[in-house]
């Protein structure tokens, strides 16, 4: 396709209506593409709107097929943000969790698959270079053939063979294999009553003996700036602000990246977004979003 930013023809007899309702028709991609490679809906967003401009001053005429021209774009255009979202990440304040994403109202994100959504292998993935990031979304939650995906991220067919099979053995040596999404359900909600009620017992059946918790908070709010590890510590250190985390809470159940969430709310103000990662073993990791910024779309969920 050569430079998807260089060629561009304005036209005032072109048909920009026609131009929106093709960019419109697979926007749902688009974005599904984007927040996999992002872990983020608003830079996925701004990022779309970056497609859009060059989408409009583009020489549409000569392009033979709109989808792939735009996912293309969008695709190049993900690779470079990330890894200047990188360079900002390394500075966060406290642990950096994925921005989560309503999914019941589609529950794919413009994918035919729901692969790469869930929390725990977006936790994976950032571990990957950007261009093996993206290969592995492209082909395991949008299943592009292989020569297709070599086209889009500028690659021989063999080398991105080698980046998605590099990214498939990384997530499979890191995960347990999951729970299914209603074990997950109840796991959280157990979770939920335990830790509202300081029950250390309860919480501590529930915990994996290795289970992680998470709080990102982004420096914008009280929140846990480090990790805390272990089934003992975890369930003391939830017993220990039980108190006044929890008075006066309202809790909602929502679809957040495939999997079940609890919104927890004060005066029905959403101040936090909490889920868990299980497998067999119980509770691998507790997912505490807490940053304003991150949370303020599921505002009006639940």
């Amino acid at each position: 396709m050569g430079d998807i930013g260089a060629r561009s023809q304005h036209s005032g007899t072109e048909d920009l209506d026609q131009a929106a309702a093709t960019f419109e028709s697979v926007r749902p991609r688009l974005f599904g593409i984007a927040y996999r490679i992002l872990s983020s809906s608003t830079e996925a967003e701004d990022l779309l709107q970056d497609v859009w401009l060059r989408w409009q001053a583009y020489d549409r005429g000569i392009v033979a097929d709109p989808g792939a021209f735009l996912a293309t774009v969008t695709t190049r255009l993900a690779i470079n943000a990330l890894q200047s979202a990188r360079v900002r990440r390394e500075t966060y304040v406290g642990p950096w969790l994925p921005e989560p994403v309503d999914t019941g109202n589609d529950p794919h994100l413009g994918a035919e698959r729901g692969e790469a959504l869930s929390f725990a292998v977006l936790l994976l993935l950032e571990k990957l270079s950007p261009t093996e990031r993206a290969a592995y979304v492209l082909r395991e939650a949008f299943d592009y053939p292989y020569r297709e995906i070599a086209e889009i991220i500028e690659a021989s067919e063999v080398a991105v063979r080698q980046l998605v099979s590099r990214a498939r053995r990384h997530i499979a040596s890191e995960r347990r294999a999951p729970v299914n999404r209603a074990h997950q359900r109840r796991l959280l909600t157990a979770f939920v009553a335990a830790a509202r009620s300081g029950d250390l017992a309860a919480l501590e059946e529930l915990l994996a003996a290795d289970v992680i918790s998470y709080s990102d908070g982004g420096g914008a709010v009280r929140a846990s700036r480090i990790p805390v590890f272990g089934a003992f510590r975890v369930a003391k250190y939830v017993r220990a602000f039980a108190d006044r985390f929890w008075a006066g809470v309202e809790v909602d159940w929502a679809d957040v990246n495939g999997q079940a969430a609890a919104l927890l709310r004060h005066d029905g103000e959403l101040f936090a977004v909490l889920t868990v990662n299980a497998s067999d073993d119980g509770i691998d990791q507790v997912l505490w979003m807490m940053n304003p910024a991150k949370i303020a779309a599921l505002s009006a969920a639940g």
